[in-house]
């Protein structure tokens, strides 16, 4: 115990300047215990002046939204300029679906020599980013014609999130839905 009291008195909360110690249940050097606590040491009680200062000062909250132009990516930081046909299966309890995109003569091959590798499929709006990794390119006479991509929808909130960035996607690229 009486380590306990020299590391109190020696601790700088401890010693706060125009402020008494204030130490319950010490007399005469004895600890106060109390009956249902575990703690066997001295309470300390700091008053306002003793405590760290808080900071008063408020920053005026300013709401700022970033209008993403929504696109399509198969590398990263590149743009597909080829605007794709788009097929939509959806489940018959609406649970889940899926979405093929294909592109005729995408962009993406004119700029993967020099940007880099296709690494996967990327529908970017403001809300964030919808991906998948199953993409596959369709070859004529040993050149790359085409990219069909598949977009698994699993839970009707997925379905709802696509269904959003689709509306601004067409909205972009003049694209309209088609019921069959």
């Amino acid at each position: 115990m009486a380590t306990l009291q020299s590391l109190a008195f020696a601790s700088p909360v401890s010693h706060c300047s125009n402020q008494p110690r204030f130490l319950p249940g010490i007399s005469s050097g004895a600890v106060h215990h109390r009956a249902r606590s575990t703690f066997s040491g001295q309470p300390l009680h700091l008053t306002s002046s003793c405590r760290a200062p808080q900071r008063q000062y408020f920053q005026q909250s300013r709401l700022t939204i970033l209008m993403i132009k929504p696109s399509i990516q198969f590398i990263q930081g590149t743009d597909e300029q080829t605007v794709p046909d788009v097929k939509l299966t959806k489940s018959r309890d609406g649970t889940n679906g899926m979405a093929i995109f294909r592109f005729d003569q995408p962009s993406v091959f004119d700029s993967s020599s020099e940007v880099g590798d296709i690494t996967g499929f990327y529908m970017i709006d403001e809300e964030g980013v919808l991906q998948s990794v199953d993409v596959n390119a369709r070859f004529l006479n040993g050149r790359p014609a085409g990219i069909e991509a598949k977009y698994v929808m699993r839970t009707p909130r997925d379905w709802d999130r696509f269904m959003r960035f689709m509306e601004r996607y067409a909205n972009q690229n003049g694209l309209q839905f088609i019921k069959s």
